[in-house]
């Protein structure tokens, strides 16, 4: 009896448990058919301002899926911008009648790297050329919001804020005194010519290498160089004095900064909003400013046409595809957000080679590189395809390493100046463990085998002479593969590229000058390079390609999301980032062309 009262609760409970859980999924469903429900879209108030505020991250590709990523807690769907939509709008703008002008405030949480930012920047000074105004208000400038505001025509700020500027620069954390105090010894194996390749570093040293310092400065300088030089022509300044106010921490309150010429005008937001109506703007009837964020003006204005590869050919008219590579190279053929599997990219860029009416490609490239044979799958892609139709790489935040590799068989390459690229060099690494395990653990290993590698590699043991020698022949292998196929690709002297190679990390500036990049630019540019090249002239489709993502991929996604939140487990996108690169180095297999982690502050 006690067992059927038991199993009958058991069973009712499963009954109602079925029941709320597809009764969730049905008013979820009704949610998102409702947030897809088209709406009669209200024209743009005469002399709006399209207010830049960075609400949303800028991102190069398009989310995985066309709806962008669910909400669950209004249960609509949103997405970030992409940079090419951003700069699609600002280019709209500048001729449409119903936009005044632009105002740079920058108080969102969106996140837009340093590439990406000099891109935005460009545009905003295009859209000036039309002949209308930007105005800039903030209440505090970081020197990156700074960087952006320095571009408007009349910058403000509010009386009792601060200001920012202090210059670029990198820290680097090093490991090797904890992995010694944990009797972990890390194996780094790379050409010796390799001195600038300075992944390893952190594991195997207690500070920066003179080799990785050297890169470490001229990075620095090259990419300060650039954004006091953007300033100081902006503003009016000589590029030095711009670097010795940042130098010495001259500025950081308000009336220091228009004091220095940075800022026009110390006043409170109001004053901001009349200086904008006085300069065409116009309110609504509840005396609000007619305004638009650039969210709404880019779903407005449209984006080029999104579509997997699945869903080829585009359409009947030529068409520029438009290929992403963003994230770590791995290998295998998959879909996952921040990374790259070589096999699924090639797949992509063959597609795009087949394709009839894709007349030209264009390949954005935002990686730090990643395995050595999937970057080798999809650089014979490129060549392919290089072969029978244009293909221009823009190059993003960077196109390191493996991200080179890819990049080098392209017509032409575009890069920012704060883009990082190059680190034409190799690796691999063995993290030996057997110490650790014995010593703090109590763990040995003994083994039998027909000989001293039959057990395979692994991280309960150290390397043997024989394996030590193995792995260096391979990645003097692919030294010479990588920096032959960059020859060919550059139409450079091998002599050449090995001056600029041993691993070395590039500005995007810097690499124009040394011959690894052909021209500064952005994806805009690299569009009109391609169209210019395949003769296509002003009408063609724009396609860019996006991930594939399942219905389950959108279900798992917005759980796993709401289940952080509801435990409070949600570190810092800084933390987050730190963790992930020490980890995935600590755990790459096979030999490796991928940049070190190295971050500017900018």
């Amino acid at each position: 009896m006690k067992f059927s009262k038991v199993f009958l609760a058991s069973l009712l409970a499963v009954v109602v448990g079925g029941i709320a859980t597809t009764l969730f999924f049905l008013f979820a469903g009704v949610g998102m058919i409702a947030s897809l429900g088209t709406t009669p879209e209200l024209p743009t108030p005469a002399n709006s301002v399209l207010y830049i505020d960075l609400n949303e991250n800028i991102v190069d590709s398009p989310a995985a899926s066309p709806l962008g990523t669910l909400n669950p807690e209004t249960m609509t769907f949103e997405s970030p911008i992409t940079l090419l939509g951003a700069l699609t709008a600002i280019e709209k703008a500048a001729t449409d009648p119903a936009i005044a002008g632009i105002c740079i405030h920058q108080n969102g949480a969106g996140i837009i790297g340093g590439a990406n930012l000099e891109e935005l920047r460009q545009a905003l000074i295009r859209f000036k050329e039309s002949g209308k105004w930007i105005v800039a208000y903030d209440d505090i400038y970081t020197q990156t919001e700074y960087y952006l505001a320095s571009v408007a025509d009349i910058v403000m700020m509010h009386p009792y804020g601060s200001f920012e500027l202090r210059g670029i620069g990198s820290m680097t954390p090093f490991f090797k005194g904890l992995l010694d105090r944990l009797d972990v010894k890390v194996e780094a194996i790379r050409p010796t010519v390799c001195k600038y390749k300075s992944a390893v570093e952190p594991y195997i040293l207690n500070e920066m290498s003179a080799a990785n310092r050297e890169q470490m400065q001229a990075l620095a300088d090259s990419m300060w160089e650039a954004f006091a030089g953007d300033i100081a022509k902006s503003r009016g300044l000589e590029t030095e004095r711009v670097k010795a106010l940042a130098a010495n921490l001259e500025v950081s309150l308000a009336e220091e900064a228009e004091k220095a010429g940075l800022v026009d005008v110390v006043c409170y937001e109001d004053k901001a909003v009349e200086q904008m109506l006085a300069l065409g703007a116009e309110e609504s009837d509840d005396h609000r400013l007619n305004k638009l964020s650039l969210g709404e003006y880019v779903a407005k204005c449209g984006t080029p046409l999104s579509a997997t590869v699945d869903m080829m050919p585009f359409s009947s008219k030529p068409t520029v595809a438009i290929i992403y590579a963003e994230g770590q190279i791995v290998d295998g053929a998959m879909e996952v957000d921040g990374y790259i599997y070589g096999s699924t990219l090639a797949e992509k860029l063959q597609r795009a080679r087949y394709d009839e009416n894709t007349k030209a490609v264009v390949l954005r490239v935002n990686s730090p590189g990643g395995s050595a044979i999937a970057s080798d799958i999809v650089w014979r892609e490129m060549e392919l395809l290089q072969r029978e139709k244009p293909v221009v790489v823009s190059m993003g935040e960077m196109a390191a390493s493996g991200g080179y590799y890819i990049s080098a068989p392209a017509d032409y390459i575009f890069a920012d100046r704060l883009t990082l690229t190059g680190s034409i060099g190799v690796f691999g690494m063995i993290p030996d463990l057997s110490k650790a395990l014995k010593n703090k653990l109590g763990i040995s290993f003994d083994t039998v085998g027909t000989s001293e590698s039959a057990t395979g590699l692994g991280m309960a043991r150290g390397l043997t002479a024989a394996e030590r020698a193995m792995f260096l022949r391979g990645v003097d292998e692919v030294y010479e593969v990588f920096t032959t196929k960059v020859a060919e690709g550059r139409n450079m002297a091998i002599e050449d590229v090995l001056a600029v190679a041993e691993g070395r990390v590039w500005s995007g500036a810097m690499a124009t000058e040394i011959g690894l990049v052909d021209s500064y630019g952005g994806i805009t540019e690299a569009i009109a390079k391609a169209a210019d090249m395949a003769d296509l002239g002003a009408d063609f489709a724009l396609y860019e390609f996006r991930a594939s993502m399942t219905p389950f991929d959108e279900w798992l996604s917005m759980l796993t999301t709401t289940s952080a939140k509801a435990l409070g487990v949600e570190p810092s996108m800084e933390f987050r980032t730190f963790v992930e690169e020490n980890y995935r180095i600590l755990n790459l297999a096979g030999i490796q062309t991928i940049m070190p982690f190295m971050e500017m502050k900018f």
